[in-house]
């Protein structure tokens, strides 16, 4: 993959211009951290040292950096990260449904992590997040609670009441069946 780099007006902006353009309708800047959730792209350019905000247009990614960052390292990083995105086919710019998804689905396994798998370990046993889908959570439980008498009671009294109340699209947990 061939991307074009041009230098702008203003030192602390660049321009990347990937062979063929992207794969994007309109054109959206990123600049703070709520913003960069709308985009992967952004997101992962976000996590590089420096970067102030990012543009993406249709044809060109627009970087621009802070004052204190020298181009010289930022340009191999930028463009790098730019290059693996690309490669790995995934959306730019997210739908809106799919950034609530993507913010649901970090709520979800942040609170099985933190407060819910903890409390499983205790007895010998463990829970894995499956999938979210139509204000289901599917979880599957591992180590002692397979088989246990008090499974089906641990996610509806445990895990289920314990979502439920701190995320309200949580509807019900189910055990995965694959």
């Amino acid at each position: 993959m061939r991307i074009e780099i041009q230098n702008s007006a203003d030192e602390n902006i660049m321009h990347f211009y990937p062979e063929g353009g992207l794969k994007i309708k309109n054109s959206s800047e990123y600049s703070d951290a709520k913003s960069v959730r709308r985009s992967p792209l952004a997101e992962a350019l976000f996590d590089l040292e420096g970067i102030v905000s990012v543009l993406i247009t249709p044809d060109c990614i627009s970087v621009t950096k802070s004052k204190n960052t020298k181009w010289e390292v930022l340009k191999p990083q930028v463009l790098a990260e730019i290059m693996d995105f690309l490669v790995s086919g995934e959306d730019i710019v997210l739908a809106d449904d799919n950034v609530d998804k993507n913010v649901m689905l970090k709520k979800i396994k942040g609170l099985l992590d933190a407060r819910i798998r903890p409390a499983i370990k205790t007895d010998g046993g463990d829970i894995k997040f499956c999938k979210f889908e139509n204000g289901i959570v599917y979880v599957e439980l591992q180590g002692k609670c397979v088989g246990c008498p008090y499974a089906q009671r641990t996610l509806k009294d445990g895990v289920e009441k314990l979502l439920k109340t701190y995320i309200p699209e949580v509807k019900a947990v189910e055990k995965y069946e694959s």
